[in-house]
């Protein structure tokens, strides 16, 4: 698997230069730590802890070592990294003190699945591996705690409200099995509060929206993921859901910066939305994909499909961001497909080849 691009990795580093000094010296514990916000968290990790000689260390949860050193092992193999092994909801826990916790575990690909068992096991998950980790970071000396939340705290988004804020108070219907995923991430909200209230332990909170770029799977159902992979195969892009339904999508190089800027700078308990908000509907995003990576190619909407039905949205008011923590995208739309679909490989040749493609 292809390192991300030096362009990636320096802008993360410019934009949170005034954040690391907290960091020196310190260890971090990362839950989470192999999936798509983990990966991009201990890159830039590194690539900080190299470009300010911070000495930073992470110890990172991990269920699967052995699978995450073969597909990365530029990660999983560098000094400043240690893999525990365990399940999120009854891991061991490392001797030590941890002044940061990094709390990104989530199982996104049952959060999408269909069987009332999938669902339910899910909820009880983000609870209890929320819990385990905020008992962890309460007995090992943790000062900060981010808490990786997710929109889905919002539920169903009004189509009245075109962007919703961090102040909106609806909430997922609890009595849907699909609900289970927001559902879970509000009470793993509520579970911070409530290890917050003793006072020693500061708990921030994201709720992260949809994002592209490198270490993007592309097969796990996922619109501009799959998108992306039928645009490098050269095959017809294929539209499964409503092609009115909108979305926004955050680069991951931006998503690092605004994680950071979350754990080291956020008021406690205020949540902050990470995401773009810049809306863009799913039979637009399908166009998008295809003028960026394969002028020409087909885009079709499946005969399953609902082109008449109710359009949903699922798009990010991030003026709290910007506001209060100078927060704001820098890398839009076309470029994000662009560095995501380099970073894979795609066309004739290697994207090494290419010029600014990842090294």
């Amino acid at each position: 698997m292809p390192q991300l691009a030096k362009r990636d990795l320096e802008m993360i580093c410019d934009s949170t230069e005034s954040h690391w000094k907290c960091f020196r010296n310190q260890q971090l514990f990362i839950t989470g730590g192999t999936g798509f916000f983990g990966r991009w968290m201990l890159e830039s990790l590194l690539a900080a802890n190299h470009r300010f000689g911070l000495n930073t260390r992470a110890t990172v949860l991990t269920r699967e070592p052995a699978r995450f050193r073969n597909s990365c092992p530029h990660l999983a193999d560098h000094p400043a990294i240690t893999l525990l092994q365990g399940d999120v909801q009854a891991f061991p826990f490392p001797k030590g003190e941890f002044s940061f916790v990094i709390h990104a575990a989530a199982d996104v690909s049952s959060a999408r699945g269909h069987g009332h068992a999938d669902h339910s096991s899910l909820l009880a998950a983000t609870f209890n591996g929320t819990r385990r980790a905020l008992d962890f970071a309460s007995s090992h000396g943790t000062r900060r705690f981010l808490m990786v939340s997710s929109g889905a705290v919002y539920g169903s988004q009004p189509l009245s409200l075109s962007h919703v804020p961090e102040t909106y108070t609806g909430a997922p219907d609890p009595c849907l099995p699909q609900s289970a995923y927001g559902e879970g991430k509000r009470a793993a909200e509520a579970l911070c509060a409530g290890y917050s209230a003793p006072g020693d332990l500061e708990c921030a909170i994201a709720r992260p929206f949809a994002f592209v770029g490198p270490h993007l799977a592309l097969d796990q159902g996922f619109a501009i993921g799959s998108f992306i992979r039928s645009a490098l195969a050269a095959q017809p892009i294929t539209i499964l859901g409503d092609p009115n339904t909108m979305r926004s999508y955050l680069y991951a190089a931006d998503l690092a910066v605004w994680l950071w800027t979350i754990l080291s700078r956020a008021a406690p308990l205020r949540p902050y939305n990470v995401g773009s908000d810049q809306a863009i509907s799913i039979g637009s995003l399908a166009e998008e994909v295809a003028s960026v990576l394969c002028p020409g190619l087909l885009v079709q909407i499946a005969p399953a499909s609902q082109p008449g039905a109710a359009r949903s949205q699922y798009v990010p008011a991030t003026q709290r961001s910007t506001d209060e923590l100078g927060l704001r995208q820098t890398i839009f739309l076309r470029d994000a497909i662009r560095r995501t679909a380099e970073w894979h490989g795609w066309r004739n040749g290697s994207s090494s080849q290419r010029e600014g493609a990842p090294h």
